[in-house]
């Protein structure tokens, strides 16, 4: 059974970083693209970042230059590092599996292209 399970979410102070972790497990993810995604209290969720089975990248404008994604092939694991946090990045962050190709426009950030997601972990930045 495909499986994928977020960690490393915690409360932190504005200014703060945290890493992310996304762990496969039930299949590699070696020929597939993970996607970041948070859902903050009374919003639609949001894509954040990409990375393609090439390890192309992709980031919303709301976490460009703040945000880098990553993987470990070797551990199955795909990470999010963030950085310069602020209260508005408070949220449920969730991680995704695709294998479709997501190289055009903006196709990486749409939820419909992604089969696989785990259950999230709350990132909350305090003032």
């Amino acid at each position: 059974e495909m499986q994928l399970v977020e960690s490393g979410g915690h409360l932190v102070q504005a200014g703060e970083s945290l890493r992310l972790s996304c762990t496969a497990s039930g299949f590699t993810i070696d020929d597939w693209g993970i996607g970041w995604f948070r859902r903050a209290p009374g919003k639609e969720r949001e894509g954040l970042s990409y990375i393609s089975s090439f390890g192309t990248t992709y980031y919303a404008d709301s976490v460009k230059g703040r945000f880098t994604i990553s993987r470990d092939n070797a551990k199955n694991t795909v990470y999010l590092q963030m950085n310069t946090l602020k209260p508005e990045d408070t949220a449920r962050y969730y991680c995704a599996a695709t294998q479709v190709i997501l190289t055009s426009g903006d196709l990486w950030s749409k939820e419909i292209f992604f089969g696989s997601w785990g259950q999230g972990t709350q990132v909350t930045v305090s003032s």
